[in-house]
């Protein structure tokens, strides 16, 4: 029922998320010998990653609740 609403509070998580991975990129990158990357690149790795995610975190939050409610 409340789906939508976590789906809101999710929101503002992506775009720190992307702050922080793009400020961390440019701490890390040089030391490999990698380029920087901008706020926008920062953005698509992030809905990448969490697009791989997501899934792997619904089914296992679901497994657990399956387990607690049969036995």
């Amino acid at each position: 029922m409340f789906g939508c609403f976590r789906f809101l509070a999710a929101i503002p998580g992506f775009f720190i998320s992307s702050l922080i991975l793009m400020l961390l990129w440019g701490v890390i990158a040089p030391q490999v010998g990698l380029k920087s990357i901008n706020y926008a690149q920062a953005m698509l790795v992030t809905i990448t990653i969490w697009l791989v995610v997501a899934p792997i975190v619904a089914v296992s939050g679901r497994q657990e609740w399956t387990i607690n409610r049969w036995h």
